[in-house]
């Protein structure tokens, strides 16, 4: 996510750091550096901004102080509206707040926010919710004095009296696991620098296993601790690059599973948490081209798995025996309905499937094999199965929203179907949703392919182009994005925007295929779809390109790379957020996180086919001179998904390359990391940052239009 704008800077920001021009921003100092050259599969690629990556040379420190000067000076004229759209931010949420309890191990656990702290605190009950208060975790506490602070997993033992947490401080998600001992309130001297994120409790209260990534961030390694004993032992290591590995324990509490996940494969090992000193025992051996994961039900596990289905199908397999040889049909896959994933309980199995771009819960009683469909009124809405923790549970929770019903928490009763409203959002300041007006349409892509997209209008929006539209997507991983309600965009919409979610091809909105058809060599669908979607806005006269914003973040922020290159024309703005637009040289560089595992996302410039395709579109080798939308760029100097340097010698390569006059504008969050700031009022303030340059791109007026 991000935003945009423009002005001159004063005096002198060189520091050794280069010139600053009032055209076009600070330059780095190219002279002093040397370029980078390779001719990998004969073709000769200069990088002149390579010296960019350099995090501990204060030149570079320099250059990105720089940058954030002269974004300051150019937008310093949007701080009265920056300030106005920070207080409706905050005016949208309860600051002190409450989460509805869930029930666990014989504890009501919740969290809740207090006024004018930043993060929240960890609470339960036990037995009761009139059971007095314990405060398990108060992270405002842990995070004083601190400029981030990030928590990794937090796991309850099993009889309640041990928390463990992960904390990270750094924001490059380096973590610390600590034990703090919940009847004293005092951490245990277990504390384990370098963990990971995955963590799984013995029935024995004292053993726990845990993982370690390797020098790229990828958890590869899990451990047996003994509380109080020295030399954890290694339970398993997976040093292919391409597998990441997790631990977890069963909801029904009978295992530790340990998986090693690819992009196109898996394979994982369980072992007994009530005899944690056995050897971990394999489900079923990795095949190519199958994934499956695993959870246990009494006498048998389901395993979730695409081996013979492309939509993915469930099948049961003993305990004795689950190998891949024993897996039988639970429910069947078909070419119409993607089955998402499973949760279990004794006597249910809920399954979030998708049809028709839409998510629907199943519910299958195991007693009978009966099942039944959990339905939803709006025709765009995201559900979401949520804290169903206790095994023994017959209700099941879910959150519900749409872009104009609030997040709403649900208790749905599996036996009687029905369900009762635990919560609804609250927006303090309020909100009317007979303001707006949703739509669903279908855009059509260049080579047919109809393309979801989600709107949300001001009620009574004009559809005759005159006003600006924001247009969203990530498109990536096969992530899903949900039309779901978004209290900030409100700011937006409320000033006359349209705001739509382009739910383009890359991500799982329309089954496994949308996924495949948008990633390796079926990249550029994603790319076409977005741009197609905006045309199909332009064409049906919901905007113009003199008011369209396109905004995405991360893999999201490629996207927005590579659409400025193929259609600068589009777009008024580009707010590409921590954007991965270096493709070549990030997947040459299997020392960075992520690299490695992505050659199967991407693709591997070393295979000369794949190379020219990723050529073809990567952001930072395909800028060009010619005219460019007005952009903002941000980033996070600690972010540890995309390095800091691919946008910032992104940002320098289009200001000595492009021809137009437009503003262009690099913000580097200088403590944060790849989500920016980790406490909630400072993350308001930065969307509200983006959300004033987007409204000043477009000329539209600092307030709301609407009554």
């Amino acid at each position: 996510m991000g935003k945009f704008r423009i002005v001159i800077i004063s005096a002198a920001i060189g520091f050794g750091a280069g010139s600053l021009d009032a055209q076009s921003g600070p330059s780095p100092p190219l002279a002093r550096k040397i370029p980078k050259v390779d001719t990998l599969h004969g073709n000769i690629r200069v990088d002149n901004y390579f010296w960019l990556r350099e995090k501990a040379n204060p030149e570079v420190i320099r250059y990105l102080e720089a940058e954030n000067g002269y974004t300051e000076a150019g937008l310093k004229h949007l701080e009265p509206l920056r300030e106005t759209l920070y207080q409706e931010l905050l005016g949208r949420i309860k600051e002190t707040d409450q989460a509805v309890p869930y029930y666990e191990g014989g504890y009501w656990y919740y969290t809740r926010t207090e006024q004018g702290k930043s993060y929240p605190i960890y609470c339960r009950r036990k037995g009761s919710l009139d059971a007095p208060e314990e405060v398990i975790l108060d992270q405002n506490r842990l995070a004083l004095g601190k400029k981030f602070h990030g928590l990794g997993g937090m796991d309850v033992s099993p009889d309640g009296n041990l928390l463990i947490y992960l904390e990270d401080t750094t924001a490059f998600r380096e973590y610390t696991l600590y034990v703090k001992d919940l009847r004293t309130g005092q951490l245990l001297p277990d504390a384990i620098r370098g963990a990971w994120n995955g963590t799984a409790w013995a029935d024995d209260n004292r053993t726990f296993f845990y993982l370690t990534p390797d020098s790229a961030k990828r958890g590869n390694t899990v451990w047996r601790h003994r509380l109080g004993e020295p030399g954890d032992e290694k339970v398993f290591q997976d040093d292919n690059v391409l597998h990441n590995v997790f631990v977890s324990r069963s909801k029904s509490g009978k295992y530790a599973f340990i998986g090693a996940d690819g992009f196109t494969d898996s394979e994982w090992r369980i072992i007994p948490t009530a005899d944690p000193g056995a050897a971990p025992k394999l489900v079923a051996a990795r095949r190519p081209n199958v994934e499956y994961s695993v959870d246990h039900l009494d006498g048998r596990f389901l395993i979730y798995t695409n081996d013979g289905a492309r939509n993915f199908r469930i099948v049961q397999a003993s305990e004795s025996d689950p190998s891949a040889a024993n897996w039988r049909n639970w429910q069947a896959g078909t070419d119409s309905v993607f089955i998402e994933g499973f949760d279990v309980t004794r006597r249910f199995v809920v399954v979030s499937e998708r049809a028709g771009g839409l998510r629907r819960l199943r519910v299958t009683e195991l007693a009978t094999g009966q099942s039944h469909v959990i339905t939803f009124p709006e025709p765009a809405y995201g559900v979401f199965p949520s804290q169903n923790q206790d095994y023994d549970a017959t209700t099941y929770r879910f959150s519900y929203s749409s872009f104009v019903t609030p997040a709403s928490t649900f208790d749905y009763d599996l036996a009687k179907r029905t369900r009762v409203l635990r919560k609804r959002q609250e927006i303090p300041s309020g909100f009317d949703p007979a303001r707006y007006e949703v739509r669903r349409v279908m855009a059509r892509a260049r080579d047919g392919v109809l393309v979801p997209v989600s709107i949300l209008l001001p009620r009574g929006f004009f559809q005759d182009g005159s006003r600006p539209f924001l247009l969203y997507a990530y498109g990536s991983y096969g992530a899903t994005t949900e039309p779901t309600f978004n209290a900030n965009v409100l700011s937006l919409v409320d000033r006359g925007f349209g705001y739509a979610i382009a739910h383009i091809r890359g991500g799982q909105e329309m089954g496994r295929a949308w996924y495949d058809d948008g990633k390796m060599m079926k990249k550029k669908n994603t790319f076409f779809d977005f741009i197609d979607v905006a045309e199909y806005l332009v064409r049906e006269r919901y905007t113009t390109p003199a008011g369209l914003v396109a905004n995405g973040g991360s893999a999201g922020g490629l996207l927005m790379g590579a659409v400025v290159n193929f259609r600068p024309d589009l777009f008024r703005a580009v707010v590409a957020d921590v954007p991965f637009v270096d493709v070549i040289n990030t997947m040459l560089d299997a020392s960075l996180p992520l690299t490695a595992q992505e050659w199967e996302q991407w693709g591997n410039p070393r295979n000369p086919e794949q190379y020219a395709y990723m050529m073809s579109y990567s952001p930072y080798d395909n800028v060009e001179a010619r005219t460019y939308p007005t952009m903002l760029v941000t980033t996070s100097l600690n972010d540890s998904q995309v390095m800091y340097f691919e946008p910032a010698k992104w940002v320098a390569k289009l200001r000595a390359t492009k021809t137009d006059g437009n503003p262009l504008y690099l913000k580097t969050n200088m403590a944060g990391g790849h989500g920016g700031s980790s406490g909630r009022y400072d993350r308001l303030r930065e969307i509200a940052f983006r959300y004033a340059f987007m409204i000043d791109a477009v000329g539209l007026p600092a307030r709301p239009v609407m009554p």
